[in-house]
């Protein structure tokens, strides 16, 4: 469910870019990312063992952080008299959290349509992603969120500029953390949702306007393509996704788990 692929590519200078902040050399740079030029002859970079177990470990890490949001969403909403939460509990949202990852990374792959120029309409899995927030509050939202795109950067990678990672992979998709905005609203989930789905909606535009503009439809300037572009896979999975939140069943159901998740 990535943006556009461009018809062009120019290579960037290593040294000038933010991964340079992990790794402050070209050979450093190396030991984390192998270049690979593809078919399109586009100068991709993909990460090497090293950089899967660096990244895994960041995966580890923001979920680590994601449970720590959460317990602190537990306190607040439990009260002053609540007592004290203990493992049982952090063992709990670390499941529900790492859970939503992992079956957000299987239904990503199940795609109802596919965009010939990358995007995708999923089965739900951009709701799942939304669940953390909306169960356990901003924070744990958008680490799950930022999470579930270290996890995508380390299965299907797919990185031309450094900046272009960052926006796709932890802005993007840490943006559907902010379901978490409306954790304790009156319909909340589907408010959470659509609040989350605009956010990735702005990353998804930014984009394809700045990195990916080279395949914009003749006639077509490189942002509003990009808006076109965008909007019709993501906007698509969003609707089927709030028709569905809508149904009386599946209120109640998600009404169920939150409360399984949080006692």
């Amino acid at each position: 469910s990535r943006s556009i692929r461009p018809r062009e590519h120019k290579a960037f200078p290593v040294r000038s870019t933010m991964l340079s902040l992990l790794a402050p050399t070209k050979e450093d740079f190396f030991m984390f990312y192998d270049v690979i030029v593809n078919e399109w002859e586009e100068t991709t970079y993909v990460p090497t063992a090293l950089g899967g177990v660096l990244l895994a470990v960041l995966v580890l890490a923001l979920l680590g952080g994601a449970v720590a949001f959460a317990r602190i969403q537990w306190k607040k909403n439990a009260g002053a008299s609540a007592q004290k939460p203990g493992g049982k509990l952090t063992v709990k949202q670390l499941v529900f959290c790492a859970m939503a990852i992992a079956l957000g990374t299987v239904l990503s792959n199940i795609k109802l349509f596919e965009f010939p120029n990358g995007g995708s309409i999923t089965l739900l899995s951009m709701l799942v992603i939304c669940l953390p927030g909306y169960f356990f509050g901003l924070g744990a939202g958008l680490l799950t969120g930022v999470a579930y795109g270290v996890l995508q950067l380390l299965i299907d990678p797919y990185v031309l500029y450094p900046m272009q990672l960052v926006v796709d992979y932890l802005l993007a998709f840490g943006a559907l953390g902010l379901s978490g905005l409306f954790t304790n609203a009156k319909n909340g989930m589907i408010k959470g949702y659509i609040t989350a789905v605009l956010g990735r909606f702005v990353f998804a535009v930014i984009s394809g306007w700045i990195f990916f503009g080279a395949y914009a439809w003749e006639g077509w300037a490189p942002l509003p393509y990009s808006l076109a572009y965008n909007a019709m896979y993501i906007f698509s999975e969003a609707a089927i996704t709030v028709i569905i939140l809508m149904l009386p069943a599946i209120k109640k159901a998600l009404a169920s788990i939150k409360k399984m998740a949080l006692e």
